[in-house]
């Protein structure tokens, strides 16, 4: 037993660094509780070459490391595992790098590299991937921000009353919507609208939109002039449709599975957090940043969250930012695998979401499907 003077010294000491033992026996404790779920006693961390201490050594060790704040003891009789302290020390100083098998690679490789029409298809897929290959809830916030703009427009004859508007945004979502005419039309038509819109809406919002603009683009569609108004009804609702935000998650039961969460009241709390999606969305979205970002208990505002552990991404296209992908888990989460998987699914979406790399969904006979 230590004595107050002894702790309070400890205490005072608590912001500077931990000696190299200390560090190596918190991150055996650590990543032995990851694994096993199960408290470390000293017998273990004595059998750890690295360590190379005795038992009565580490205990004391482990003792300073519990005054310090680093470690809890579940009950008097058990082993240490870490406090918030102790993991928040363990991701930042102390956590090895993971390297992903080349099963894991090919995996998230081919969630990446399937064809998807819109950006909101290939992020719900790597978040059911990330859920099953790491056995934590996965979650995605695709952004829909206000003045969107279109950086191309496209459009494609289906018969000669219909043809499709296709529409690229700047930050590289793609949408697709069919339009009815009572003109008549070619297929030379439809080439033309799209070379117009091209000429007179590229990088416009909807709200910035003028008369002159308008007149300019009536003008340059002739005869197809009568189409203007339709068209830029069209052009508004669609992107109209990429305001705000969206939280989806993927997983939710596969925290059942762990010990943590099997008290009912802290069940509870977890299942409240996702049912509170706009106040995990303000979350989600103050830790997004340029780095993969680490929430652990308590760091997290929500208080039903205090058990859990949250790790995101930002997704950026031409620097801005269009969603993230991230992982919620318990507090003894596998942080080096999952800050890995999080950050290469993350880089690899950022290029497969880029203007041009989504392809425009095809319906039998090459007409494209209305999204």
């Amino acid at each position: 037993m230590k004595t107050p003077g002894k702790e309070a010294a400890l205490m005072d000491g608590a912001e500077n660094e931990l000696s190299e033992r200390k560090k190596l026996i918190l991150k055996a404790i650590t990543d032995a509780y990851i694994r096993s779920g199960e408290p470390v006693g000293s017998k273990y961390l004595s059998e750890d070459e690295q360590i190379a201490c005795s038992s009565a050594t580490i205990r004391n060790e482990m003792a300073e490391l519990e005054v310090l704040g680093y470690l809890e003891q579940p009950h008097s009789s058990a082993g240490r595992v870490p406090s918030e302290k102790g993991y928040r020390f363990y991701v930042d100083s102390l956590m090895q790098q993971y390297s992903m098998t080349s099963a894991e690679i090919a995996q998230l490789n081919k969630i990446v590299g399937a064809k998807h029409s819109e950006a909101d298809g290939i992020l719900e897929s790597a978040a059911k991937a990330m859920s099953k290959m790491t056995n934590y809830t996965g979650l995605t916030v695709r952004t829909r921000q206000s003045g969107t703009t279109v950086a191309r427009f496209d459009a494609m004859y289906i018969d000669e009353h219909t043809f499709a508007l296709i529409m690229l945004t700047g930050a590289g979502a793609l949408k697709t919507k069919k339009v009815h005419t009572e003109l008549i039309i070619s297929e030379t038509d439809v080439a033309k609208l799209a070379s117009a819109l091209n000429g007179c809406l590229v990088n416009i919002s909807p709200e910035s939109i003028t008369l002159p603009t308008m007149l300019e683009l009536e003008k340059r569609l002739e005869e197809l002039g009568e189409l203007v108004g339709p068209i830029t009804r069209v052009i508004y609702d669609a992107l109209k449709e990429y305001e705000g935000a969206e939280l989806r998650y993927e997983g939710v039961d596969k925290l059942l599975e762990y010990p943590e969460f099997a008290d009912t009241s802290k069940l509870k709390h977890m299942l409240q957090a996702f049912d509170n999606r706009s106040g995990l969305l303000n979350v989600v979205s103050s830790a997004l940043g340029d780095d993969t970002n680490i929430i652990i208990g308590s760091e997290n505002p929500m208080d039903e969250m205090n058990d859990s552990s949250m790790i995101v991404k930002t997704i950026r296209i031409a620097g801005n930012p269009v969603g993230a992908i991230g992982i919620i888990g318990p507090r003894r989460m596998d942080y080096a695998k999952v800050c890995a998987m999080v950050k290469y699914i993350a880089d690899s979406l950022e290029k497969a979401m880029e203007p041009g790399a989504l392809l425009p969904p095809q319906a039998p006979g090459g007409a494209l499907e209305d999204k």
